[in-house]
């Protein structure tokens, strides 16, 4: 397979030689320059007894020729193939130098050193060889193809050894074999893919995205180089950006997994850009009106759109971070402001507080599926601490019927106890689940 070189030649095409040739994958030493016809004659005729199998005739033309044009290396290339048709890899090797010593940029010597080193086990300097003639003349398919495969057999071995090494957590280690594959490979895009995963691994993030961006311009169709791109980018926090490698990867090879992705960085893109009073609503111990507020107008923004109400004056949002949730939360009614216009944006939501909003929101979902609304309408639960003749009794008790929110284990309600961060998150991911549901 590694001799698949043609005998094809830059400028001369090769002599025809009758029958198959015993060595096709030698490449035919044509002369650069146009010599006289009679050494042409003689270069060719001494090529066709190499072709033909006699290699003692060939020796002794080649070496005529020598002798009488020594600067004539053509035929010192010549010499260096016979050599190489005797397996006397060291003699051949000689023989091509000299002709490279002439002529430093002559593809047949430069193959023909590739197949003697290759012939000895010195693949490095075979495939560096082989680069060398084909720098020189592209045209050489067969000595590409050797090229190739000594390439790929080379890279195995070094993407192997990356793998395992990625594998067993040996991230430096990994990253020396990889950037050593590429070497020898740079125009793989698995590779500089590869590489971007263990760099991310590492921490080594500028380096990940531009090694994961190359394997894209070496690969624009393949979606798994978009993807690597999204890895990092979401590592580096950039959730949009993510999302729009994502988007790309989806439109090459679609599937439920990107999508849903996709949507899981849109919110994360969303979550980020939020104030902090917002993404640390889930640790707060105690949340306050503007919290509740947009929590609410964030997550059930689709249900608050169902309620006919009209804008109130609000004297004390205009400025606030959550006014845009506040107005909204207020227009559906599912807040109400106080009798003097304000909403008291900072004032502690308790467990009383929370069960009137959930109610509301809880009887907006009912007017979209009332079927789902038969369990919870005409709820009577008993409570501890509650009796059913308080004004907060229906909404405490069709938002624990409802399953939204729960009671203590001695069966208390308690009313005024301060709402934590998680527990309006629980709560407002069960009203999500119930005005998603089915009718």
């Amino acid at each position: 397979m590694l001799f698949a070189l043609s005998a094809c030649a830059p400028k001369t095409a090769a002599p025809v030689v009758p029958g198959a040739p015993r060595y096709p994958e030698f490449v035919f030493p044509a002369a650069t320059a146009v010599p006289s016809p009679r050494l042409q004659q003689a270069h060719e005729a001494a090529w066709q007894r190499l072709q033909g199998g006699d290699l003692r005739g060939a020796e002794r033309a080649f070496g005529s020729i020598t002798r009488t044009d020594p600067a004539f290396y053509p035929a010192e290339a010549g010499l260096g193939y016979v050599a190489l048709a005797r397996k006397d890899h060291k003699a051949a090797l000689a023989h091509f130098d000299r002709a490279l010593t002439v002529e430093p940029r002559y593809p047949p010597a430069h193959a023909g050193r590739g197949q003697a080193y290759l012939a000895v086990g010195q693949r490095d300097q075979a495939l560096a060889s082989f680069d060398a003639a084909l720098a020189a003349d592209p045209t050489l398919s067969g000595v590409r193809s050797a090229a190739d495969v000594l390439r790929f057999q080379g890279l195995q071995g070094g993407v192997g050894a990356a793998r395992a090494a990625a594998q067993a957590g040996r991230l430096a280690e990994a990253r020396a074999a990889y950037q050593e594959a590429i070497l020898a490979s740079p125009q793989s895009p698995f590779l500089f893919r590869e590489l971007s995963a263990v760099e991310r691994r590492d921490g080594a993030l500028d380096a990940a995205l531009a090694h994961a961006t190359r394997a894209t311009e070496l690969e624009p169709a393949d979606a798994r180089n978009f993807v690597a791109i999204a890895d990092v980018l979401e590592a580096q926090g950039q959730f949009a950006k993510a999302a729009d490698a994502l988007g790309t990867a989806a439109s090459l090879d679609p599937s439920d997994a990107l999508t849903s992705r996709i949507e899981r960085l849109r919110e994360r893109s969303a979550f980020a850009s939020m104030p902090d009073e917002y993404r640390t609503i889930d640790q707060a111990p105690a949340i306050n009106r503007a919290q509740l507020a947009a929590l609410i107008g964030v997550e059930l923004d689709a249900v608050l759109k169902r309620a006919p109400g009209a804008p109130g004056v609000l004297t004390d949002v205009r400025t606030h971070w959550a006014a845009p949730w506040i107005m909204n939360v207020n227009r559906s009614g599912v807040m109400e402001a106080y009798a003097n216009h304000t909403f008291q944006p900072n004032g502690r939501v308790n467990r009383g507080d929370l069960a009137d909003a959930v109610s509301r929101l809880l009887s907006l979902i009912a007017a979209d599926n009332p079927r789902l609304a038969a369990g919870w309408r005409n709820a009577r639960r008993k409570f501890g601490d509650l009796s059913p003749g308080h004004l907060r009794y229906p909404a405490a008790s069709v938002a624990v019927e409802a399953g939204v929110m729960a009671v203590t284990e001695n069966g208390n309600f308690e009313l005024t106890r301060p709402v934590t961060g998680a527990e309006a998150i629980a709560a407002v991911k069960k009203l999500q689940e119930l005005a998603t549901q089915r009718r």
